[in-house]
C-alpha cells in the first residue's frame, strides 16, 4: 500500500518516487496547495476504493498518514 501511495503523489505531484518517504509532508516538503492534495485524495478514492470525508482531509498530512488513514477504513 505504501508503494501505491508514494506512486500516487509522485503522479500528482511531478515528483520522483524515489526521494519520497513515509514522513514527507505533502504541504511543506512538496509545496502542495489544497487543489493538489484534493486531486490526489480522489486518486487515493479510486485506487483503494475508499470514500475520504472531507472533514479528514486535515488528518492527512504525510504518506505515512494517508496509509494509516487508508489502513484502518
Amino acid at each position: 500500500m505504501l508503494e501505491k501511495v508514494k506512486e500516487i503523489v509522485a503522479n500528482s505531484l511531478g515528483v520522483d518516487v524515489e526521494t519520497l518517504t513515509e514522513k514527507t509532508s505533502f504541504q511543506d516538503d512538496l509545496g502542495a496547495d489544497s487543489l493538489d492534495l484534493f486531486e490526489m485524495v480522489m486518486a487515493f478514492e479510486e485506487e483503494f476504493g475508499n470514500e475520504i470525508p472531507s472533514e479528514d482531509l486535515k488528518k492527512l498530512t504525510t504518506i505515512g498518514a494517508v496509509v494509516e488513514y487508508l489502513k484502518e477504513s
